[in-house]
């Protein structure tokens, strides 16, 4: 395994010992490990991207293959090749759609989350006024930013 930590760094063994240590230390060892996540993430994902299109080639010879033989399953030995349809609805009207679904009452056509930041400034101008059933979680977070020069 490759380590970030410089020779400026003393070795972390604690989160005690961290405490001790000066912050623009700490925030430059921050900042490598973020910069070698970043690097190892884009890597990674560069490779994801490459396999995803190379598998992407094969299921069309695979769906052109079994469109041509007339069949929805193949038993191979390597497992078996099931043709499918798969369909996805989307709206490119939703001030229509949402008066559809308050008129038919169906609600259930609307997938179950909150839209975080929607809800945050819906509860900043109604202060009294909490959906039943609301539940929310705060926590600090922490980010170190390059230095502006």
């Amino acid at each position: 395994m490759t380590s970030v930590i410089d020779d400026e760094a003393p070795p972390v063994e604690e989160s005690k010992e961290l405490a001790a240590i000066p912050m623009d230390k700490l925030a430059k060892v921050y900042r490598k490990m973020a910069a070698r996540i970043q690097e190892l993430t884009q890597a990674y994902e560069n490779e994801v991207e490459e396999l995803k299109r190379q598998q992407d080639t094969v299921k069309i010879a695979l769906k052109d293959q079994m469109l041509a033989l007339g069949v929805s399953s193949v038993r191979t030995d390597q497992g078996t090749v099931v043709l499918s349809t798969k369909t996805r609805y989307n709206t490119q009207d939703w001030d229509s759609f949402k008066t559809f679904v308050l008129q038919h009452e169906a609600v259930d056509l609307l997938e179950k989350r909150i839209a975080q930041t929607n809800m945050s400034t819906f509860l900043e101008e109604n202060p009294g006024l909490v959906p039943p059933g609301l539940n929310s979680v705060s926590e600090y977070a922490i980010s170190v930013r390059k230095p502006t020069k």
